[in-house]
């Protein structure tokens, strides 16, 4: 198993992931170009945006099976 996961065409360092939204991002704006798009929280505050929710699957999936735990419940 491999130690990174491929969000929006970056190699991301499981590790380094501190939370997945369940949720896209919608903040309202106008001018906001993340619109849709699912944050993945890393440490040292950066984040990286999973442009699909089959992006942001496989990014948890990963995340998971690295982790060795079981799926998430989504009714918790």
């Amino acid at each position: 198993m491999s130690a990174f996961c491929r969000v929006d065409e970056k190699y991301v360092p499981l590790h380094r992931i501190l939370w997945i939204s369940a949720l896209p991002h919608f903040c309202g704006e106008d001018n906001c170009q993340r619109e849709g798009h699912y944050e993945i929280r890393l440490e040292q505050g950066e984040t990286v945006w999973a442009v699909s929710q089959a992006e942001r699957d496989a990014a948890l999936a990963a995340l998971e099976h690295w982790s060795g735990s079981d799926a998430v419940d989504d009714d918790e």
